[in-house]
């Protein structure tokens, strides 16, 4: 029972979010701040894993398909299908439910402890429109960030190819060209819209009505990181079944 009124809560919460809107003056300036915070900030993690992951993804197939038979640019291919299908749009979610989640849920509940939330209230601003609708917005933006990390997981592997001697830049450009299939851009900006709504409603659910004081803030920064987790790998199953089958 305790699932299903959180579930009713968090929907209440999303309805309440787009209600009784807070004046654009002070809103940009919010939305500015958690573009800042929470797109322009994840940049330098994104890309480094993105990055070395490709390399990985390149050297662990090039191991894998030792036949002479094969041929070379299957590693450009499927470096291509693995980072562009699965590892940009998914894993890398999930690594912002870490970061930007936690930043998400710590900040919104040390507002809560500190009875801020009640102020805003007492003022009588809408404090989920003016906590969480700018987190929102912001992460409309995180396809950018799923773009970058799509072009540094491609480009890591090509490094590690060549440099690492696995194959050729012509190979590996070969493979990365060969049958590409457009409709798998879509699908994985499919489920980075997706996954960006839940990026920003989920952790600023546990924030939002966590109770208790410094120490629940930590174990809600926690419990919103799991679910928020769970939710995506759950979504990514649904959304795949639903749009490559």
């Amino acid at each position: 029972m305790q699932y299903l009124h959180n579930i009713g809560a968090y929907f209440l919460m999303i309805a309440e979010m787009f209600r009784k809107p807070t004046k654009w003056s002070v809103m940009r300036t919010l939305i500015l701040k958690d573009i800042d915070d929470l797109i322009i900030g994840s940049l330098g993690i994104v890309a480094f894993i993105s990055f070395f992951v490709g390399g990985v993804v390149t050297i662990q197939t090039a191991l894998n398909i030792s036949n002479p038979l094969i041929p070379k640019y299957l590693v450009g291919f499927a470096t291509r299908q693995s980072v562009i299908l699965e590892f940009a749009p998914t894993f890398i979610s999930i690594i912002m439910a870490g970061k930007v989640g936690s930043f998400i849920t710590s900040s919104i509940g040390t507002m809560r402890v500190t009875e801020q939330i009640d102020a805003l209230e007492v003022m009588g601003i809408n404090s989920l429109n003016y906590l969480v609708f700018p987190k929102f917005i912001a992460l409309t933006l995180y396809p950018f960030v799923i773009s970058i990390a799509m072009f540094l997981g491609v480009f890591g592997g090509l490094i590690a190819a060549v440099y690492g001697g696995f194959g050729t830049l012509e190979d590996f450009v070969a493979g990365v060209q060969n049958d590409f299939i457009p409709f798998h851009m879509v699908y994985a900006f499919i489920k980075t819209f997706v996954f960006a709504f839940v990026l920003a409603t989920i952790p600023s659910f546990y924030g939002y009505y966590m109770k208790g004081g410094a120490l629940e803030v930590g174990k809600a920064s926690t419990t919103s990181f799991v679910w928020t987790s769970v939710v995506i790998i759950l979504l990514n199953y649904i959304l795949t079944q639903l749009l490559l089958s």
